[in-house]
């Protein structure tokens, strides 16, 4: 078919595909249904090898529960589901494809256990995967993963500072096998985003000359202007970019789509999530930093986000004796004496104790929350059951070499990404889990593509992006 103004097929894993891609989208919210039809439809599908589902002899999705005692031996479990999971994921997805586009993985570099996950999947899985995205972390071992298994890899960076610094140490040596640079823009992207600390969380600034300074950056390291940078984040209609496609300033472009695919027949997420996106509006996707991970990151701002804010909002900070402003002591939510605040903090601290948050918990920053009975046990338990699913989490202090602990105090502000994560995944509550999506999630209910709940096959969708819409 013909496409947009100028949009034409790159060569990618020895065949001409469109440039676009689907996003990776973490725990079970993209699958070998979605990423099989993209790859069929002419694109680049992308599973998700972050924890993806395992079926049994019938067909029926194998639950993920954890019987070992230590969270070492937990890690160990999570590890063997992660592999099986993606590896079944990218047979299948490959099936469907039946040769046409190509077969991503995509990876977080600061998952636990990555590259013993990212390793098993491929060494299973060789001459069905054209390529792997990574991003989440400095991955500066996904070059030479990628040698090993001969495939192509896929970095995602947010800025070319970071795509210098990955070049510099790693990437320059097997520069052959880097078939794009992912841009993700950390401000409009759903999921996990790259922003930097010198960038203000509440100033998203324009894409366009970040993109051209990321090539710039390539430019200057010797790489092709036929190595595309994929413009993730944002990204709904084609035509918003025009100036993007066949301009020599920034060299080949391609396009990553991640919350447009989840509103499609083959999209794995529950009938309620998807129902959900067609409701929000510009603003109800918030950028926030709760995660586990220590990235900011970008979700729907439900019930489950809210009741994170509020927790955070009942915080005041402490020290252990008597100094500058911390002149009374806490007498509500803890046990012991040496909990100084100033005389405000306690006020607004016996208020919350009256109204039922009876419970204080420490901080790793010298600071204590005030939570009601059920948040506590809910806090308590998740961060027993942990599962060491990152590779530094700060929810549970686990860390995943070493001797397993990140050394600092778990943060009772944080919340088990894993389990809410598979839960909304499989049906669970939409207002009680954490929903990721993109900032332009909004545009479901204003796209006439979408009206009267038309919801599209992934073939439609990749058929009206071409058109420019």
């Amino acid at each position: 078919m013909s496409a947009f103004k100028g949009l034409k097929p790159i060569l990618y894993g020895g065949r001409e595909v469109w440039p676009l891609v689907e996003g990776g989208k973490g725990v079970a919210a993209t699958n070998h249904m979605s990423s099989g039809a993209w790859a069929a439809a002419g694109g680049i599908g992308t599973v998700s090898a972050v924890n993806a589902d395992s079926y049994d002899a019938e067909g029926k999705i194998i639950p993920q529960v954890y019987n070992a005692l230590t969270r070492k031996e937990r890690h160990e479990e999570l590890i063997r589901y992660a592999i099986d999971g993606a590896v079944e994921q990218v047979r299948r997805a490959y099936d469907i494809a039946s040769g046409k586009g190509a077969i991503n993985i995509n990876v977080l570099w600061e998952m636990g256990g990555a590259q013993q996950v990212l390793e098993g999947v491929l060494e299973r899985t060789r001459g069905l995967v054209s390529g792997v995205t990574c991003g989440a972390g400095m991955p500066y071992k996904l070059s030479e993963i990628a040698a090993r298994f001969n495939v192509s890899y896929l970095p995602i960076v947010s800025s070319g500072r970071a795509f210098r610094a990955l070049w510099k140490r790693a990437y320059h040596k097997v520069a052959h096998l880097m078939a794009a640079v992912v841009y993700e823009d950390p401000w409009l992207a759903g999921g996990h985003n790259g922003l930097s600390n010198a960038e203000n969380p509440r100033q998203p600034e324009d894409p366009y000359p970040r993109v051209k300074a990321l090539r710039d950056t390539m430019r200057a390291e010797g790489v092709s202007d036929d190595v595309p940078i994929v413009m993730a984040g944002g990204v709904w209609f084609l035509r918003e970019w025009n100036n993007w496609i066949d301009n020599p300033e920034l060299g080949a472009i391609a396009f990553q789509f991640g919350t447009r695919p989840l509103l499609t027949e083959e999209s794995p997420i529950p009938q309620a999530w998807k129902d959900h996106l067609r409701t929000l509006e510009p603003g109800d996707v918030l950028l926030h930093k709760f995660s586990p991970t220590g990235f900011y990151s970008s979700a729907v701002r439900n019930p489950f986000l809210r009741s994170l804010e509020a927790r955070s909002e009942r915080q005041v900070p402490y020290s252990k004796v008597a100094a500058g402003e911390h002149t009374v002591q806490l007498d509500v939510g803890v046990k012991g004496k040496n909990f100084w605040v100033a005389p405000a903090d306690l006020a607004r601290a016996r208020e919350w104790f009256g109204a039922g948050f009876t419970t204080a918990l420490r901080t790793p920053d010298d600071t204590v929350i005030f939570v009601n009975p059920e948040e506590r046990d809910e806090i308590r338990k998740d961060q027993a059951d942990c599962m060491g699913c990152l590779s530094h989490c700060g929810f549970s202090s686990w860390k995943d070499h070493d001797d397993y602990t990140t050394g600092r105090l778990a943060d009772p502000r944080s919340f088990c990404i894993q389990k809410t994560l598979q839960d909304i995944a499989h049906g669970g509550d939409i207002d009680q889990n954490l929903m990721f999506a993109g900032h332009a999630a909004y545009r479901f209910k204003q796209d006439p593509f979408y009206s009267n709940n038309f919801t599209p096959t992934v073939k439609q969708l990749v058929d009206r992006i071409l058109t420019g819409d």
